[in-house]
């Protein structure tokens, strides 16, 4: 039994509650006790936490950890599985190096991808966050995803063999093949394209292509595996589907209307929404520096997902509707290891308090990873998953961004990184 001690940090537990100075010892992999005000304490590792600030680690709501400096669908399938693994391997690594403890898998480019990455790092054989592995994203003839054309047939309809980061079905009998398929293969969250997008003009992001009865089977299928359902929903159409067939994530989800935002009420405590807005930002605001100028974010509509992103967004955290940060990071203006960025955004569009953002990244987290509600929080009973700040995030977000400033990095109680223990 190894006990690690976090001696006289400003600690922030990811409840919601107020900063306090204090103790917080973990014994094994779970946080032993946590005590306000410090005082005389032991343990077989001593992390010197004055002046610092500790708090849960973050979690990537909507990690691709197969994607890295891509710019279009092309590159995402262009490696080799055996190079695409490796590329893979170091994502997750640098996902934990800027304080990801945990990824929430949306899919990826090849089927095994995060399912082989998971089981490494699960192992011990790698570094990396938690992983929740997810699926190649199964699409609909026609839909996001579907890069077939009758001049340029894909093989889109077998995972092991497509040409494609996408697996086209269609039909529930079709959809309960795929999903299958990947809860064999070890796939732990099912991704379903539901509605368009800014990407793909002929199917733009108000458009809803995959019928009720389609996602209906995904859910069922998957939760009888015990797998999870994320879902790609910007129309109102998609959200309101994926909602009445009781899908776990809700990805992007921009075109909302009174109805709606009803039903992601009713459904808050079951569902989880992850805005993904650092993608739209960065094109809007940056896009000419990767060759998207103006003229062509607006003809993609971006400016006004961006609006369409605030309202709902901003209704969804008055309504208390769990958001997460992260998302489609991995293309060359959307970097991997450049998630902490979105706790700003939260706060500069959605209308969070710092604090408030991250819960988002770190509670919220915690709880779509884990079902068993033993992650994301600085509790007693926890899973010691945390990072020492040398910096107050509350009062400046960006020091998150900034990888120099993790001073401790721990996950499952063990220390990842540290330049603050006693000598």
């Amino acid at each position: 039994m190894t006990t690690t001690l976090i001696r006289d940090a400003t600690i922030f537990d990811g409840t919601g509650g107020d900063t306090f100075r204090g103790h917080l010892l973990v014994e094994d992999n779970r946080i032993k006790s946590v005590l306000a005000g410090g005082g005389d304490a032991m343990a077989d590792v001593i992390v010197d936490g004055e002046g610092k600030f500790l708090m849960p680690g973050m979690t990537e709501g909507h990690a691709h950890l197969s994607f890295d400096s891509f710019t279009c669908t092309e590159d995402l399938i262009a490696p080799p599985p055996e190079e695409h693994a490796f590329l893979t391997a170091r994502v997750a690594r640098t996902l934990l190096d800027h304080g990801s403890t945990s990824a929430y898998g949306a899919s990826e480019a090849k089927l095994r991808l995060g399912v082989a990455v998971r089981n490494e790092v699960e192992a011990g054989r790698l570094p990396g966050p938690r992983i929740r592995a997810g699926s190649l994203e199964i699409t609909v003839t026609g839909g996001l995803g579907d890069e077939s054309r009758l001049h340029n047939p894909r093989n889109c309809y077998e995972p092991s063999t497509g040409t494609s980061p996408s697996q086209v079905v269609n039909g529930p009998e079709e959809m309960r093949k795929a999903v299958r398929i990947a809860c064999r293969e070890g796939c732990d969250n099912i991704k379903l394209d539901v509605s368009g997008d800014p990407f793909y003009p002929d199917i733009p992001a108000h458009c809803t292509t995959m019928s009720l009865e389609e996602i209906q089977m995904a859910v069922d299928t998957a939760h009888a595996f015990g797998k999870m359902v994320n879902v790609h929903a910007r129309s109102i159409g998609s959200i309101r589907h994926s909602l009445l067939a009781g899908v776990d994530m809700i990805y992007h989800a921009e075109y909302t209307d009174e109805e709606t935002l009803d039903m992601l009420e009713a459904a808050k405590d079951r569902v989880f929404v992850a805005p993904s807005i650092g993608l739209f930002h960065t094109m809007w605001h940056e896009g000419a520096e990767h060759g998207m100028p103006r003229e062509v974010t607006e003809a993609m509509g971006i400016g006004q997902l961006i609006e369409e992103s605030i309202k709902t967004h901003t209704e969804c955290r008055k309504r208390g509707i769990r958001h997460l940060i992260g998302g489609d990071y991995g293309f060359t203006w959307n970097m991997q290891g450049t998630q902490a960025r979105e706790l700003q955004y939260f706060v500069d569009y959605y209308g969070y308090t710092p604090a408030e953002a991250l819960v988002c990244a770190t509670r919220n987290g915690g709880l779509a990873m884990r079902r068993e509600g033993d992650l994301g929080t600085l509790q007693e009973g926890m899973l010691a998953d945390m990072l020492l700040v040398d910096g107050d995030p509350l009062a400046d977000l960006d020091v998150l961004r900034d990888k120099g400033r993790l001073v401790m990095i721990m996950k499952d109680g063990e220390i990842y990184r540290s330049s603050a223990l006693d000598s």
